[in-house]
């Protein structure tokens, strides 16, 4: 018996949620737990409507390392899914390891009072979880997740070097609203607001937050967007495990709506992560903006268009230069037709069930801390395909990667 307990209702978790369900030979037993037990029941009502399975569900705080660690050993499940906030990570890898629990999340650890992401604090956890002979999996969402197993695919049966890698994001799709963000604001804002940064020649170069961006032609009718270069966690893992790669790329697209509507919160200051003094209360501005924005989860009812995520692979094959494009076109309606998604939470919900479905078949286990990129991409790409999120593999036409040179 197989049980599981997600931590998170929000999009994320309510994906995770449905496509755990749907896979009852793996998942025999699944609890939701957030701070929020109503998110956690509204879940319950439609994963039972739409499947006809019946979660368990429990309220927690997960910053509260005693509190999680005595629910853990109420529920007994074989894995924690941390689709919570980044923030929490940790605490969460400490309530696994007092609890013996095996660890699995979408994102890396980021301290709230720092925009800074990256991966040395859970990295660090890695004697502890060995020791303990347990697995704790990091960052399988899609970017980073996907995109990690897509270039180790790449490595193991397309190319016998890779020299570059160019992820890019494309959401072109519409939730009509003025200005909204796809997943949690706090966490978006303050990730796309810092510094860029990529890896080239064995060092990092850091440029000003959304300084380079060029157009780029996505595949099948998404057509040509603007994408702008970012720092995204991948990066990190991928410069280490990729061997003799010379350079790794991040992109995103942005509307000049959402840029506009972004510039004018930074300077007027919504966006700041201190406090600040208002009415004799401190508040911290983006999270006051948080509050004011609609809730990504929201959007799903009403989203048209299409996603587009995939890696742009230059190397070597037998002697010679290839270059190669794996990706996934995502739709938003066919996602709230499914699990009441939109495409940015489906894109990240369904990774996260595969890689917990891996883990508990014993696929992806192995005592430590690992990303996804270190473990056989064959099983999580072949599930892709079954589970909702299909890659192909094409050879770019001319003209296809000319900027990324």
């Amino acid at each position: 018996m197989n049980r599981v307990l997600i931590i998170g209702a929000g999009g994320v978790g309510n994906v995770v949620a449905h496509k755990c369900a749907q896979v009852k030979r793996v998942f025999s037993d699944i609890w939701l737990a957030s701070r929020t037990q109503a998110k956690c029941e509204q879940i319950r009502r439609d994963v039972r409507r739409i499947t006809g399975r019946t979660l368990s569900i429990a309220q927690v705080d997960a910053d509260n390392v005693a509190e999680t660690v005595r629910l853990i050993r109420r529920v007994r499940p074989n894995l924690v899914i941390n689709v919570a906030l980044p923030y929490q990570d940790l605490s969460l890898m400490d309530a696994c390891l007092a609890t013996g629990v095996h660890y699995l999340d979408t994102a890396n650890y980021e301290p709230r009072d720092e925009a800074k992401f990256c991966y040395k604090w859970q990295w660090a956890y890695r004697r502890r979880f060995t020791e303990a002979g347990l697995t704790a999996l990091l960052g399988c969402g899609f970017d980073p997740g996907v995109t990690n197993v897509f270039c180790s695919h790449a490595a193991t049966h397309l190319f016998d070097s890779i020299d570059t890698v160019d992820i890019v994001d494309a959401n072109a799709g519409s939730h009509g609203h003025a200005f909204a963000t796809n997943f949690n604001p706090e966490i978006n804002i303050r990730e796309i607001t810092q510094r860029g940064k990529y890896f080239e020649k064995g060092k990092w170069v850091v440029i000003p937050a959304m300084s380079l961006h060029h157009s780029f032609h996505f595949p099948e009718g998404i057509g040509p967007k603007e994408i702008y270069l970012l720092y995204h966690e991948e990066l990190e893992s991928l410069a280490r495990n990729i061997k003799g790669v010379k350079r790794l790329r991040f992109w995103m697209t942005f509307s000049e709506n959402y840029l506009t509507h972004l510039r004018v919160l930074q300077n007027v200051g919504m966006t700041r992560i201190d406090p600040v003094t208002y009415q004799g209360r401190d508040i911290v501005p983006i999270q006051f903006l948080k509050a004011l924005l609609p809730d990504p989860a929201s959007l799903a009812k009403t989203y048209s268009g299409k996603t587009c995520i995939g890696c742009v692979i230059e190397g070597t094959r037998n002697g010679k230069r290839r270059t190669c494009f794996v990706y996934n076109i995502c739709d938003h309606a066919a996602c709230y037709r499914e699990v009441n998604a939109q495409a940015i939470s489906y894109t990240t919900g369904v990774p996260a069930m595969i890689g917990a479905m891996l883990m508990l078949t014993g696929q992806w286990l192995k005592p430590g801390v690992w990303n996804t990129e270190e473990f056989n991409p064959d099983p999580f790409m072949a599930a892709l395909n079954t589970h909702g999120l299909p890659w192909k593999e094409t050879l770019p036409k001319k003209g296809f990667t000319g900027f990324l040179r």
